[in-house]
């Protein structure tokens, strides 16, 4: 073998090492790990490289569907490095927390970050849809991929994603159900919420105070008081009140909903009169 020959072989065998197989990225990464345009499109045209959209590169591989979410939430985290992770609802199902939700609640995946997301990751071919929110609710871990071990405790955990070895930063229980409630009335529904919140026995209380502790929203943590009365696990009378800042004066969370007297926030009718969980 002649010695460019031997080059090309080494290119060949450092991208199957360095780009895991289904893992999406662009043309700019694979620039930077030192191959060029022509290269990127002579791996495509022998097969070695697919395109599922222009600009945008993978290895196939015959164990993973490329229409899952997963590799390319992996692929951002790992490869590009964008300070990004699982949380909310999908973090909830993640843990194994959202049974009884109906299946049309999961067919989008909800991402929190503070960095720009590329372009062309929400024109990807997925089963579900991506949806992207700030990490604006909470006074801390806005840079969540770079925070002390102690705040990533706190706040996230590496997610094993099925048979294979690679791992997902996704929010904990206590973050997640924050998140999810953050959304309420609009994205969320109260229904869901509740049905969410009666499944939460098992929350850690060291952890929520921390998180409530951290969290920016009035409305959010008044919204989880709320449904922790409604719902009284144990871990609610383990809850440091005193820590938790829930401001003054009331929030119209529901229009036309009934003011609840304890937390100041409108709650919708059928809520309101139903006593069955109030403590």
């Amino acid at each position: 073998m002649s010695i460019m020959g031997i080059q090309r072989y080494k290119k060949l065998n450092q991208l199957v090492q360095i780009l895991p197989e289904g893992m999406p990225v662009d043309s700019n990464w694979l620039q930077k790990k030192g191959y060029s345009r022509q290269l990127i499109a002579k791996y495509s045209r022998h097969g070695w490289l697919s395109s599922p959209m222009r600009g945008v590169y993978r290895r196939d591989s015959a164990l993973m569907d490329p229409k899952s979410w997963e590799p390319v939430v992996i692929s951002l985290q790992k490869l590009l490095e964008i300070s990004i992770t699982v949380g909310g609802r999908t973090a909830l199902n993640l843990h194994g927390l959202s049974h009884y939700l109906p299946m049309n609640a999961q067919s989008e995946v909800h991402l929190y970050g503070t960095d720009r997301i590329p372009g062309w990751v929400n024109k990807l071919p997925l089963k579900q849809q991506l949806v992207f929110h700030s990490t604006k609710l909470f006074k801390s871990n806005e840079g969540c991929l770079n925070d002390s071990k102690a705040q990533q405790q706190m706040n996230f955990i590496d997610h094993k994603w099925g048979a294979s070895e690679w791992t997902m930063l996704i929010s904990t229980p206590e973050r997640a159900i924050l998140e999810l409630l953050d959304e309420l009335p609009i994205h969320e529904t109260f229904h869901q919420a509740d049905v969410l919140m009666d499944g939460l026995a098992n929350l850690r209380p060291k952890y929520l105070n921390a998180v409530l502790a951290d969290c920016r929203s009035v409305k959010t943590k008044r919204l989880f008081l709320w449904f922790a009365q409604r719902h009284n696990h144990a871990w609610f009378k383990l809850l440091d009140a005193e820590k938790i800042d829930i401001g003054k004066g009331k929030r119209m969370i529901v229009s036309g909903g009934k003011l609840d007297p304890k937390y100041l926030i409108t709650v919708p009718d059928e809520f309101a009169n139903d006593r069955q969980h109030t403590i």
